[in-house]
């Protein structure tokens, strides 16, 4: 047995139970999640949501004589899910996990992309079928300020930002834990800062931004819970630049 090989039986953990609540999380969430997405179906122009999306709508969105759609930190979550988020997490952030000899992890974030903003984002797009807001010169209200593709329901942009929260909360170890509760705190603020921008731009209802960020956590826990033991093994491993210590 090479020197190599020992060294990584003596780093492998012993066996990780897959943890019970964060199965049971993700489940819940997707019942909430299902149960809006139903809601909305039945009656997509009218949805029992719409009274409060009005209301929100009257309230946060703006024109386009407004300039907090081309501040920066507007800008920031517009780009969030975007290519260049995108980019980030498909390709940047699983690279450099592979050149720190951290496969398993880089296959994680690399799933739960394809899995949230991919799949359970536009699926739902296509199926509710929900119209984004439109302009009604008539109440002073104004339609989305940038291009948006089909289908208002869920803000795929919401669903970005919570399986990116997520995801780098799964990355970091249980045994950081102030690193945990500052990323706790920061995700806290991206997923209302994403709210926030949706909606001032008219992209999105607000319902549609809340059951995003709903959607995008449970798919995310979900593949958590499933990529657990592996990602328990890279935590108890050291960092290693291309696989060398």
């Amino acid at each position: 047995m090479t020197a190599s090989s020992v060294r990584e039986e003596t780093e492998r953990p012993s066996r990780t139970a897959r943890s019970r609540p964060l199965l049971w999380s993700s489940l819940g969430l997707f019942v909430v999640f299902a149960l809006l997405a139903i809601g909305v179906t039945v009656s997509p122009d009218s949805p029992w949501t719409q009274a409060l999306d009005d209301a929100w709508r009257a309230a946060a969105g703006v024109g386009p004589e407004s300039s907090l759609p081309s501040s920066a930190v507007a800008r920031l979550f517009q780009e969030i899910g975007a290519l260049p988020g995108f980019a980030l997490m498909m390709v940047v952030l699983p690279l450099a996990l592979v050149l720190v000899g951290r496969w398993r992890s880089a296959l994680f974030v690399i799933a739960v992309q394809l899995a949230g903003p991919g799949l359970l984002s536009q699926v739902t797009k296509n199926l509710v079928d929900r119209p984004r807001p439109a302009a009604d010169d008539a109440a002073g209200l104004f339609g989305p300020l940038v291009m948006v593709d089909h289908g208002s329901f869920p803000s795929g942009h919401a669903v970005s930002t919570a399986t990116v929260v997520v995801t780098v909360l799964a990355l970091i170890p249980a045994s950081a834990v102030w690193a945990r509760r500052v990323w706790l705190v920061l995700g806290a603020l991206l997923a209302v800062g994403i709210v926030w921008q949706r909606t001032l731009i008219n992209a999105h209802w607000f319902s549609d931004t809340v059951a995003g960020l709903i959607g995008g956590a449970a798919i995310s826990l979900l593949l958590w819970w499933a990529f657990q033991p592996w990602l328990a093994r890279d935590h108890a491993r050291r960092l290693r630049l291309f696989g060398r210590a």
